[in-house]
This record gives structure tokens, C-alpha cells and sequence, in this order.
């Protein structure tokens, strides 16, 4: 099936405004009026009472946007308070706690230190809603009013921001438990948490061994993190660790490493905890949310127990819309957001990854024998790159190259095209327990829209 999102935006994707640092739409400029933008959006009463937090990774740029926005944000009245570098999950918990009207998240997640992106959080501490950013985008385009002299906002810097968080993840740990004995590596992608999680760890009672904890501002998942696991793999094997945690670039992601170095996957360890939570009676309405993306293995692994697993569109805020609209508690992304909603209101890295260590020490098992909790039927995933105004998804042989896809897999397997909501990507994806026809759809496919790009 082809993948798409229900509404067109002009500047938002699945998450955010996303793009190349200084090049249209993410430059200083346009960073000034989404700010204004928002303050509008926000300060639609006129009073001088209106806050917003704005947090942020290790990325040169950052130090750019931040000051754009809080330039556009201040100019229509709002009072900014200036986080610093901190997780995205931090940013959802501070809107919150600190009562502000939105949180403001300025990172690229998981991309490369070139790119750059906002977010944003309305005051719930949720990320905002496809309506919201509609209308936060038909501002930016618009004649925004400034705040009269006397109105305009002020910026404070926050400086305990870290440890705020850091002491609301550790309270979501079953009480009295501690780590001592167990050795982890913790990989933060030279990013957001690079002094949080290994705090947190060594708090709890861990040996810490970590990596990825020297951000220059260009090195942000740059060999390490998430999406590049072979420098955690190395640190776990070379120092004997039990456990391995990889973070993303601003945490809200995770990848769990076992002792031998093996990756297990946002699936593996949504199955875990959906599992450990029936047990405990605590999965809400025995259901599971994940995307379109997640592996065959893990619907057939729910539907094994008794559980439901429920499917939305890719990115972790139709997740978290499924989970809110229907009380389920349990969601997250195979790319390794985890979304407890119990504890959080968006992907947590730390927090999962914290949640994984309890089951090791409670079913006093190697994380080995935890992170295969089903098997995987074989997925294959290839990006074809496009540049801008093309729509190769349009293309009659790209389409007839996925009808005759998905004639192939008809009992056999599925197979989900996309565009990237944060990428200028066309995603191929397919499942089949024949490797072979796997191969050949997906690369059929691939052929046909690189000739149409």
C-alpha cells in the first residue's frame, strides 16, 4: 500500500518544520517568524503572562535558532525560558511542570548535524495537533502584529533543566530497585542527553561506560547513537558490559543492545513491555499502538497472547493521538520511540531503556533472552532520494511496478511505499517469508523510481 498523510502542509512534516540548517525553510529568518508565528497563535488574549520553553540538542545551529526564535517569540509578548541542551522528552515534561503555553523543541532528531528541525508542544506537554500547526503555518505567511513597546516578552535561562528531568525518570523506577552490579553502555550520539543518561545510570547504582558523550556541535549521531550501533557493540564487547543503551541525537529514541552486541529493535522491545504489562494487568484495553512500519512477527506475537496491536501512520505523534483518543498506555515506532503515556508524553529513550534494565534485574535474565521475544519475519526497507517538485509515487511505471508488488505478496507477505515526513525520501518497505520474492519486489520497485527521479 502507498502511505500518506491525510493533511498537506506546507512547512510541517510528521514532526515539526524539518530541513538543511541556513537553507529555506530552516534559516534564521523563517525560524524569526514561526516564532512570531507561534507567539500569536499562543498570546491570542494580549496578556503579558504567556510562556514558552524552548530546549534543544548539541547541534551548531541550534545556538542560531534558538535566538531567531526567541527574537520572534518575544516580539509578539511571549516570556521564553531557555532550557539548553536537553532531551525532547525533557521539553514535553518542563511545558508542563512549568506551566508554560507551548515547548519548543529545536532539533533534527536522528539526522545528521547539517540538518536541523523545530517541534513543538502545546501546553498538555503533548506534541501539537495537525490542526494547530495548519493554523500556526497560515501566520507565517501572514502579517503578523508585533507587541506594542511596553508588551514585549522577556528570556530567562533555565539552568536546572536537566535535573528536573533526570529526577522524573528516576521516579518511574520501582522503588528501592537499584543497578549496582550491572555494567552498561550507554551510547547518547553526541546529543541532548550526553550528561543526563549517564548520570541518571550511574545514579541508580550502574557502572557506566559511555559513549557518544563529547558533542562539538558537529558530531551529532555521527558514528554512534541509534542509527549507528557498531561503537557501543565494540565498547560492550571490549569491556564485558551486560547491556547496552543507544540513544538518538535528542533521546526520544532507543536501541538495546544485548551482551554479545546484537541490536534489538523498537518492535523487540515494545513486545517485552506489552507482554510484562498484560502480566501485570496494566496494558489498557490489551492493546498495543505502533506504525505501519512495525514487523508481521510482532502483530502475530500479540495476537499469540491474546493482545491486539492497533496501526497508525509513521511518526510517534499519530501514535500518541491513537493512544489518547482510546486510553491505551503502551505505543512507540520500530525505530525505537517508546511512548508510555503513563509516565510520559512522548518517546523516551533514558525511560525505556531504564524500563528494559528493570526487567533484567527482576526476571534476572540476560538481556539476550529478553530482546527476542518473537520472531521477525524477514523486512526489507531501501530509500530512493528525490529532489524538490518531483513526485515519482506519480509516475505510471512506479505504479505499476507496486501493483504488480503487491500482487506478488497477496498472502505472502505486505509491502508499504511512502515519502519521508522529515526527509526528501521515498521509502520502500516490505515483509515476506520468502527472501527471494522479498528481494525482488523491493528492488523492482526501487529501479523504477530511481529511472523516474
Amino acid at each position: 500500500m502507498v502511505g500518506s498523510n491525510t493533511m498537506t502542509r506546507k512547512f510541517f512534516g510528521t514532526d515539526g518544520v524539518r530541513g538543511k540548517a541556513n537553507t529555506y525553510p530552516m534559516t534564521a529568518d523563517m525560524a524569526l517568524k514561526i516564532g512570531a508565528a507561534a507567539g500569536r497563535f499562543f498570546r491570542n488574549d494580549g496578556s503579558n503572562g504567556h510562556r514558552v520553553v524552548i530546549g534543544k540538542d548539541t547541534r551548531l545551529s541550534g545556538y542560531m535558532f534558538e535566538s531567531a526564535l526567541t527574537a520572534g517569540l518575544t516580539s509578539t509578548g511571549m516570556n521564553v525560558l531557555l532550557l539548553g541542551p536537553v532531551p525532547t522528552p525533557a521539553v514535553g515534561l518542563l511545558t508542563t511542570s512549568m506551566r508554560a503555553d507551548v515547548g519548543i523543541m529545536i532539533s533534527a532528531s536522528h539526522n545528521p548535524h547539517y540538518d536541523n528541525g523545530i517541534k513543538f508542544f502545546g501546553p498538555d506537554g503533548f506534541k501539537l495537533s495537525d490542526e494547530a500547526e495548519m493554523e500556526i503555518e497560515a501566520l507565517i505567511t501572514s502579517e503578523i502584529e508585533p507587541a506594542q513597546a511596553q508588551n514585549i516578552g522577556r528570556a530567562k535561562r533555565i539552568d536546572d533543566g536537566r535535573f528536573r528531568y533526570a529526577e522524573r525518570v528516576k521516579s518511574t523506577f520501582p522503588a528501592g530497585m537499584r543497578l549496582d552490579g550491572l555494567k552498561v553502555v550507554v551510547d547518547c550520539a553526541n546529543g541532548a542527553a550526553h550528561r543526563v543518561a549517564p548520570e541518571v545510570l550511574w545514579e541508580l547504582g550502574a557502572t557506566v561506560i559511555p559513549v557518544g558523550v563529547s558533542p562539538n556541535g558537529l558530531n551529532i549521531n555521527d558514528g554512534c547513537g541509534s542509527t549507528d550501533t557498531s561503537a557501543a557493540a565494540a565498547a560492550i564487547l571490549a569491556e564485558g558490559a551486560d547491556v547496552g543503551i543507544c540513544l538518538d541525537g535528542d533521546a526520544d529514541r532507543v536501541m538495546i543492545l544485548d551482551e554479545k552486541g546484537q541490536v534489538a529493535d523498537g518492535d523487540q522491545l515494545m513486545a517485552l513491555m506489552a507482554g510484562r504489562w498484560a502480566d501485570q494487568d496494566r496494558l489498557n484495553g490489551g492493546t498495543l499502538v505502533a506504525t505501519v512500519m512495525s514487523n508481521l512477527g510482532l502483530e502475530r506475537y500479540m495476537e499469540g497472547r491474546g493482545l491486539r496491536l492497533e496501526r497508525t501512520a509513521v511518526g510517534d505523534r499519530y501514535v500518541v493521538e491513537a493512544m489518547r483518543a482510546n486510553g491505551w498506555n503502551l505505543g512507540g515506532e520500530q525505530s525505537g520511540h517508546i511512548v508510555m503515556t503513563d509516565y510520559a508524553t512522548t518517546g523516551d529513550g533514558l525511560l525505556a531503556g531504564l524500563h528494559f534494565l528493570a526487567a533484567m534485574i527482576e526476571t534476572e535474565q540476560p538481556a539476550s533472552a529478553l530482546t527476542k521475544t518473537f520472531e521477525t519475519v524477514p523486512q526489507m526497507l531501501k530509500n530512493v532520494r528525490f529532489a524538490a517538485g518531483q513526485d515519482p509515487l506519480g509516475v505510471d511505471g512506479v505504479k505499476a511496478s507496486i501493483a504488480d508488488a503487491e500482487a506478488k505478496l497477496v498472502g505472502k507477505g505486505r509491502l508499504l511505499i511512502r515519502k519521508s515526513g522529515t526527509e526528501p525520501l521515498i521509502r520502500v518497505m516490505a515483509e515476506c517469508e520468502d527472501s527471494v520474492l522479498l528481494t525482488k519486489v523491493v528492488d523492482d520497485i526501487v529501479q523504477e523510481v530511481a529511472a523516474a527521479i
